[in-house]
């Protein structure tokens, strides 16, 4: 077993959720400063990291972003080194994500490049939202990068397969949150209250409209309530109902017209039912899109290697926050396979672990070809 898969187990004993990753900031520090120091300079922010590598004749700096959240899941596969923290799991991967970043870093740590490297370990990218607040940070202003370059786990591609196309990869999303307050009372009165279930199910089948009957259908979107919570027991009616869900378009524009279509289908729903309404549209992503010549120069290498496989995949209705990375510097995100059963966000999420060398040796590869 290789070093980096051991981290990766250590790592995935510690989950823990955005702007609490107060072990794994620890850990990866711990880790940090092992490493040759003479080129490394290491600055925290909030939960996060930036390590910033001399190079020894810089023309640019080239940046590489992990993610170092957990997932509020409780963990239910059968390693042995499962999550230590109840109802908290790496179910998206995010533990293969730092063990691979700490191996690129090891490389070139020890072999530096010609280049400035930039590693950004970022918090919060599960919620809420660590990529747009680290972009705009001091320490990231004073080490802006020329390039920038993140991967994500895919459980549906083999190890040795990675995946990836120029232009619009991941979409954009946003999460969707609606509290309807009528007027509860007993289930033999109902002339005598305000029934946000009743409220509830009518606006959820007209939210189902938005996507057949306002956006462009050569577009693509997604409308989701994925929650419903309303009432307390059979014979009382409900005085609130709480609608989460989630939305995503690929285009930022057709993002702006599912807002403002459950905006004005709310309102309508507070006039139909005699109940006041609030919506609120949280954690939105901008969407994921590569650099059409820095990808394909990726791609280019990385199908003359033979341990590795690429394909030209299709775009996505995944969500990252990596994308506002990419809408202020040139650069790609790529899908590394890693051959599990179950997907991402899953309780049995269990990740081949052999992936984990075959990316640090494609990316120190890529990165001093």
């Amino acid at each position: 077993m290789s070093n980096f898969i051991a981290i990766r187990r250590d790592l995935h004993k510690i989950p823990e959720i955005g702007y609490m990753e107060f072990k794994t900031q620890a850990y990866l520090l711990n880790y940090i400063n092992s490493l040759p120091q003479e080129r490394l300079e290491v600055k925290q922010w909030e939960t996060g990291i930036f390590v910033f590598l001399k190079g020894q004749a810089p023309t640019k700096t080239i940046a590489y972003r992990t993610d170092i959240d957990g997932l509020p899941i409780t963990e239910q596969t059968s390693v042995d080194f499962p999550s230590e923290h109840p109802g908290f799991m790496h179910a998206c991967g995010h533990d293969l994500h730092m063990s691979i970043a700490l191996g690129i870093l090891t490389d070139v740590a020890h072999k530096p490049l010609d280049d400035h490297v930039l590693f950004i370990f970022q918090p919060a990218e599960e919620g809420p939202g660590g990529a747009e607040r680290m972009l705009a940070s001091t320490i990231m202003q004073e080490w802006m990068p020329d390039q920038m370059i993140g991967l994500h786990i895919a459980p549906e591609y083999k190890v040795g397969e990675i995946a990836t196309k120029p232009g619009l990869l991941f979409a954009n999303t946003s999460e969707l949150h609606i509290e309807l307050r009528g007027k509860g009372g007993h289930a033999a009165y109902p002339h005598k209250t305000k029934d946000m279930i009743v409220a509830g199910a009518y606006l959820i089948t007209q939210l189902q409209s938005i996507v057949s009957r306002s956006v462009d259908p050569l577009d693509s979107a997604v409308v989701t309530v994925g929650k419903l919570e309303a009432g307390t027991i059979g014979n009382i009616i409900a005085e609130t109902a709480r609608l989460s869900g989630t939305m995503r378009t690929l285009n930022p524009e057709a993002m702006e017209t599912l807002k403002t279509r459950v905006d004005a289908i709310t309102r309508g729903i507070e006039l139909a039912f005699e109940c006041e309404a609030t919506v609120d549209f949280k954690l939105p992503y901008y969407q994921v899109f590569n650099d059409d010549l820095l990808v394909t120069e990726f791609m280019n290498f990385t199908s003359a290697k033979t341990d590795v496989n690429v394909i030209h995949c299709q775009e996505a209705m995944t969500g990252e926050d990596f994308g506002y990375f990419l809408k202020e510097i040139p650069g790609f995100m790529f899908w590394l396979g890693v051959d599990s059963e179950y997907g991402l966000h899953h309780a049995k999420l269990n990740p081949r672990e052999e992936a984990i060398d075959v990316a640090i040796e494609l990316m120190v590869s890529y990165l001093r070809r």
